[in-house]
């Protein structure tokens, strides 16, 4: 028998929470993110679950490959830019939009020969200080890009938040404020929202919205899960229990003997551990459900295996069925419990869980 370890795809809820990002933003256009395999989903599945959008970002140019191998005829933005001269020539063949942030790529496109024009998204660093040209120097490098041949006049300006999670902050309407100063004179189609803006920085919609997380469901908006704003998630993890042990009171559980029964009591085994992508973080306490009953976590999570409290269940069997995040078990609080957030969970999901689609 295969390990029971699955991942099953929502992909009527990735269509569900296209149509709730354009109702929260219905004078914007839509790209849907799907770098990191689409936020863990499955490129390719994920990308015709969304049709609908106006374009898709990635991160990678082979990302852009596999779309086009796919038959998607969207625009695709490489959202971290190209790092060489060849990769201009990539750009071209497969129609693909790049990011421009740094010197390094302005010179290579001044360096380049070609005539055939690339569309190109100038992004500002007005506060992430990760990528982006500073934005006392706009109209210095917008100029040198709109006297490109080989650049396409169509220059979309862009910047990134920081801290857009954090409804009505200072710094994200800082952000606001400094990009439309440094940007007011240039003129063009402008992106500034993440998902985190999405739902929560309605000003900052303008002409283009990058989402990402939201469109699988998810939210990194402390406190709050992907359904509190109107998504569904995207993915439900699952296994089964393999095995059902009465372990005496006093005795320890797991790697480093970390946990230690309080009473004589039943422990489940489940067929899952870091080796599938969970978190080997997430601490006693952690919630599962096992039978649709939310059960902790007990010990170490171990490479294939996680130990479960099955005190108060009276009826669990071997091969019960055990979920570790979906519909029923927001990944947000399973993130939470493990000291990280929900992208992380979802896009760390290995090569050897199986993937089915519902």
């Amino acid at each position: 028998m295969s390990r029971a370890t699955t991942a099953t795809i929502h992909v009527d809820a990735l269509r569900h929470n296209l149509a709730q990002v354009r109702a929260l933003a219905p004078h914007s256009r839509v790209m849907a993110v799907v770098k990191a395999d689409g936020y863990g989903h499955g490129l390719e599945r994920v990308a015709h679950a969304l049709e609908g959008a106006d374009a898709f970002g990635v991160a990678a140019l082979s990302d852009a490959e596999r779309l086009r191998a796919a038959g998607l005829s969207q625009r695709i933005v490489l959202l971290s830019g190209f790092d060489e001269p060849a990769d201009l020539a990539q750009l071209r063949r497969l129609g693909v939009d790049t990011v421009v942030h740094h010197e390094s790529q302005l010179a290579m496109l001044e360096a380049d020969a070609s005539a055939e024009p690339i569309r190109v998204w100038l992004k500002f660093d007005t506060g992430m200080h990760r990528l982006g040209f500073a934005p006392t120097r706009a109209g210095e490098i917008h100029a040198r890009l709109r006297a490109l041949q080989n650049v396409d006049a169509e220059l979309t300006l862009m910047t990134h938040f920081a801290s857009s999670d954090e409804f009505g902050g200072g710094q994200t309407r800082e952000q606001i404020i400094g990009f439309g100063e440094a940007t007011a004179a240039l003129g063009g189609a402008v992106s500034l929202s993440n998902s985190a803006a999405v739902l929560g920085w309605p000003d900052a919609h303008r002409d283009w919205l990058r989402a990402g997380g939201a469109l699988y469901g998810l939210s990194v908006v402390a406190g709050k899960t992907g359904a509190d704003f109107g998504l569904k998630p995207a993915m439900t993890l699952s296994t089964r229990i393999i095995a059902i042990n009465r372990v005496a009171r006093g005795e320890r559980i797991g790697y480093s003997a970390t946990w230690q029964c309080p009473e004589d009591m039943d422990v489940g085994v489940a067929a899952i551990g870091y080796g599938d992508g969970y978190p080997r973080a997430a601490p006693a306490g952690t919630p599962v459900l096992v039978n649709g009953v939310r059960v902790p976590v007990i010990g170490r999570v171990s490479m294939d295996l996680m130990t479960l409290d099955l005190r108060g269940l009276s009826d669990v069997a071997v091969g019960d069925p055990v979920t570790l995040w979906g519909p029923d078990l927001p990944v947000e609080q399973v993130a939470e419990a493990a000291g990280t957030i929900s992208y992380e969970l979802t896009c760390s999901i290995t090569r050897r869980v199986r993937f089915v689609e519902a």
